[in-house]
């Protein structure tokens, strides 16, 4: 795997202030998740019901966070090329093939690159790993916007489900909620999967021309860990969602029977 990724060169990784801050912001998510589940849920929860809580509030926490930071430097955070170079070649474009430009500016470069700004920093460290990040990648911010904008208040409406069901005894209540909520977590899951694979499906067929894979904190920390928790996790939610509708289906069978 390290030989497949290793396509683009970064400098080694070295622990200096900057990336302290960008791992401790990105680390903290976590413990600000259980926080939320904490206040949230009572300690009578489900441990299904309870983890469900758990990744999806330290998924919105990302989405909002991290992914809404990504895209307002790749809004709003740009460099101005001189007159004469405003025609060279976006630093996002492989093989010399023609480059479509956000706004149609190339006299601008746009992203975090381009910011002094603390979130802006993070984006830079990861970048190290895969330089698309960096600037203003087309094809990841259309996707980005889809993921803060969808999937981000997705994943507050099933915390927010999770909630109602886990604090009340009341099953009329539950049944109202439950459906809603898995059919929201199956409908996220799948779009996280999907998102992730188009990610970097491009980088695999093309030769992974931005992914930087020779240290190896880049690539199983950055590249692996980071990315593998949005197949993983919701791979394990669409299994828990098969057993709910499964299990749902097996009484509606043995209620019927008792019917006849």
């Amino acid at each position: 795997m390290a030989s497949a990724v290793a396509m683009a060169t970064s400098p080694p990784f070295t622990l200096d202030a900057g990336t302290a801050f960008s791992l401790a912001v990105a680390f903290s998510l976590m413990p600000s998740a259980q926080i939320l589940a904490a206040f949230a849920l009572p300690k009578s929860t489900p441990r299904k019901l309870y983890y469900l809580f758990l990744w999806h509030a330290y998924d919105f926490l990302t989405h909002f966070i991290i992914e809404g930071s990504f895209l307002y430097h790749c809004f709003f955070s740009y460099e101005q090329l001189p007159p004469q170079t405003a025609d060279v070649s976006h630093p996002a474009s492989w093989g010399g093939e023609p480059q479509a430009y956000l706004y149609n500016r190339p006299d601008r470069r746009y992203g975090a690159q381009y910011s002094q700004g603390p979130m802006a920093r993070l984006w830079q460290e990861y970048a190290k790993a895969d330089r698309r990040w960096g600037g203003a990648d087309l094809n990841v911010i259309s996707l980005e916007i889809l993921t803060v904008g969808l999937a981000g208040p997705a994943a507050v409406y099933i915390c927010y489900l999770v909630s109602k069901v886990a604090n009340t005894t009341d099953e009329s209540i539950k049944n109202r909620y439950q459906p809603r909520l898995w059919l929201t977590a199956v409908i996220l899951a799948t779009g996280e999967l999907y998102g992730g694979f188009m990610t970097f499906a491009p980088e695999w067929l093309s030769g992974n021309n931005a992914l930087a894979g020779d240290d190896p904190v880049y690539l199983w920390l950055y590249l692996v860990f980071f990315n593998m928790l949005w197949v993983f996790i919701p791979f394990w939610v669409l299994y828990a969602a098969f057993q709910e509708i499964s299990a749902a289906f097996a009484m509606k069978s043995v209620s019927a029977r008792k019917t006849k």
